[in-house]
């Protein structure tokens, strides 16, 4: 993100939000295929600490190097711009998707991996579950059941 200095321009020292962006869509499908920074680094002649600085926005990422970083994890190098938003505008502040996170990739790649539409049924209301209980409704509920069954073992 850009932070504009006292006269409207922005820090020479921030990353772009299309930087960042990129970074975010490479880390996540490098984790989707299971693919670690050090294998990644390998396949191009890089150290992990670049894919690293790449994934963090720390280090710009060349055309030629985004195209091969396209070849090795199977996407077109439009992949790694989708989501973004046309108008540089909109693009500038605060904003953070869930989705693009390395856990919500791992969580994505493992739910299409369970070959069982049973399971992955399951898998979502276990999801909705915890994520209603998050809000404060049923986690007391499953603490409390929790400590009932801890005691009951014990005795």
């Amino acid at each position: 993100m850009r932070v504009k200095s006292r006269r409207g321009r922005p820090k020479q020292n921030e990353p772009h939000p299309v930087d960042i962006h990129v970074g975010l869509r490479l880390r996540e499908r490098r984790t989707e295929l299971g693919i670690s920074q050090t294998n990644l680094a390998a396949s191009l002649g890089l150290t992990f600490q670049q894919v690293q600085k790449y994934e963090q926005a720390k280090n710009r990422i060349s055309a030629s190097r985004l195209y091969r970083f396209g070849k090795i994890l199977g996407v077109p190098v439009t992949f790694f711009f989708e989501g973004i938003v046309s108008g540089t505008s909109n693009m500038i502040g605060d904003y953070a998707d869930p989705l693009d996170t390395p856990e919500a990739a791992e969580l994505s790649a493992a739910y299409r991996a369970i070959p069982e539409p049973l399971m992955r049924r399951r898998l979502k209301d276990l999801a909705s579950a915890l994520a209603a209980g998050s809000n404060g409704s049923s986690a007391r509920t499953y603490r409390s059941e929790a400590r009932s069954a801890s005691r009951r073992s014990r005795s």
